[in-house]
């Protein structure tokens, strides 16, 4: 009995020790899944970052353009290859692109800390540039980048208690930028840097929709013309040999000397007022911009002209709740700058470079503009530009399927009366030939255009667009021009003339 009773309690004591050792093989209960909540508090898409009090909001687009009669995506035919309007002159150019936002914004005891980010990838092909007499190069990819496409940083900036920091718009530009309703980038009249500019900005809100910034921001990327020593170089002369094609005449400087900024010592200083309620918008926002020269001469004993400050005033309205239909708008800006022309002729015009366009078989004619902020020579003072624009748009929909825009733009450029005692005087003789009946550096741009936009589903809208461009100048009768080699225009007395060009944009776009 004593034997049974002994395996009796040695079996259980085994068991019991086997099923604790299996139970403690057993999984531990789940913890609760931490799902994705809707965030609220900033609008609609936004959720909260799991474990935090963040709350963020993604967005984005796939685009794909395709540009008719353009060298550059969406940029007139003004300049270099594309200015030739020749067998060199390409006949398209296509685009893709991939865009990705981040918004995050978290409620602290200061206000709403907010970070955004905005960028994507770009490949762009159909660009060809000059590489031997009679014949081009395709250059892979025009706009450069990584593994054969481009990585954008359109914006990536924090806000915090009033401050912007970062590359943000400008406190300078109207909230619709360069398209007031259009997709074409090359409308001057008015504010540019849409991607963005890198700034430290503060920002009052007043209530009732009205609001004030005051801020400084980088010139060098976006806000530079450029400053120009007109007594460098002599007019006509071929400054590298001929076969690479580059003719000293046939720049956008057209024999008036070489571009001479010195260091950014100064960043840009901008302000704004706006008014933004239901019936519309208003908006007031100037600029000074500093004018730093280089030397008079190839080193820094030749001395040089003494800097100066320019400056830019721009007032932009939008009229919303118009009679011709709902979401009916009228964007319009006007701009006004002394030494300080990327306010007016921005950074994605294509005259911001200078504009050389030629027309016809052979000798024909040509047109020359270009717009600097200020210039100067031998031993004379810094000359500044002055330039006055505007721009616009009436936006219609016909449904919720259709709707169109019809835009247009417009740019004056000036020299004073001692930059064109210069450049039209006996100390540059020749600088367009001897046969000029007028010699005035003075131009005008006049830019129209029309679109119409079809989205037959949400957030996926296809764009048909047609802009014009005038180079309205005010030089006359003949120019001695030199052979230009990369774009295989001979030499010869061509007719300088206003000059016009046209281009054709198609795009489809998905956002989400």
């Amino acid at each position: 009995m004593n034997l049974m009773k002994n395996l009796f309690l040695g079996s259980t004591t085994a068991l019991v020790v086997v099923s604790g050792a299996r139970a403690a093989d057993l999984p531990l209960k789940a913890k609760a899944v931490e799902y994705v909540k809707v965030c609220s508090l900033y609008g609609a898409g936004f959720y909260y970052i799991p474990g935090t009090e963040t709350c963020i909001k993604l967005g984005g687009y796939m685009r794909a353009d395709l540009g008719v009669n353009t060298n550059a995506i969406f940029m007139g035919n003004t300049s270099n290859q594309a200015g030739a309007q020749n067998r060199h002159s390409n006949a398209f150019t296509w685009r893709a692109r991939a865009d990705l936002t981040f918004d995050t914004r978290t409620a602290t005891d200061y206000g709403v800390v907010r970070s955004y980010f905005d960028g994507g990838f770009t490949w762009t092909s159909g660009g060809y540039a000059g590489l031997r007499v009679g014949g081009t190069a395709y250059d892979g990819n025009p706009t450069g980048g990584i593994s054969g496409g481009q990585l954008n940083v359109f914006f990536a900036f924090i806000q915090f208690a009033g401050f912007t920091m970062g590359k943000a718009v400008s406190q300078f530009t109207a909230p619709w930028g360069n398209y007031p309703g259009n997709i074409y980038d090359g409308l001057v009249g008015g504010g540019g840097a849409f991607t963005g500019v890198n700034q430290f900005t503060y920002t009052a809100e007043f209530g009732d929709g009205i609001s004030g910034s005051i801020g400084v921001q980088d010139p060098s990327a976006y806000y530079q013309a450029g400053i120009h020593n007109l007594g460098v170089g002599s007019p006509g002369t071929i400054i590298s040999p001929p076969f690479l094609g580059i003719v000293f005449f046939g720049s956008p400087l057209f024999g008036y000397g070489l571009s001479a900024n010195a260091g950014t010592t100064f960043p840009d200083i901008v302000g704004q007022l706006r008014v933004d309620q239901a019936w519309g918008l208003f908006q007031a926002s100037a600029a000074a911009h500093h004018n730093n020269p280089a030397y008079y001469g190839g080193d820094e004993t030749t001395g040089g002209p003494r800097n100066k400050w320019g400056w830019a005033g721009q007032l932009a309205l939008t009229i919303r709740n118009i009679p011709t239909g709902p979401g009916d708008v009228i964007n319009v800006s006007a701009v006004y700058t002394n030494g300080a022309t990327r306010y007016n002729i921005q950074d994605m015009a294509a005259q911001a470079g200078g504009s050389t366009i030629y027309s016809g078989f052979g000798v024909g004619s040509v047109g020359f503009g270009f717009a600097p902020d200020s210039v100067y020579a031998p031993n004379g003072d810094l000359e500044l530009v002055t330039t006055w624009g505007m721009r616009g748009a009436y936006v219609h929909n016909w449904n919720q399927y259709w709707s169109s825009s019809i835009f247009g733009a417009y740019a004056s450029v000036r020299y004073t009366g001692g930059a064109k005692a210069y450049m039209c005087g006996v100390s540059i003789p020749g600088a367009l030939g001897g046969g000029l009946s007028t010699c005035n550096p003075d131009y005008n741009i006049g830019q129209v255009g029309a679109n119409i936009r079809w989205t037959p589903v949400k957030n996926l809208t296809f764009t048909t667009e047609a802009a014009y461009s005038m180079l309205d100048q005010k030089f006359a009768g003949v120019a001695a021009v030199p052979p230009n080699w990369a774009v295989s225009k001979p030499g010869g007395n061509y007719a300088v003339k206003d000059q016009e060009v046209w281009t054709v944009m198609f795009r489809a776009q998905r956002a989400w």
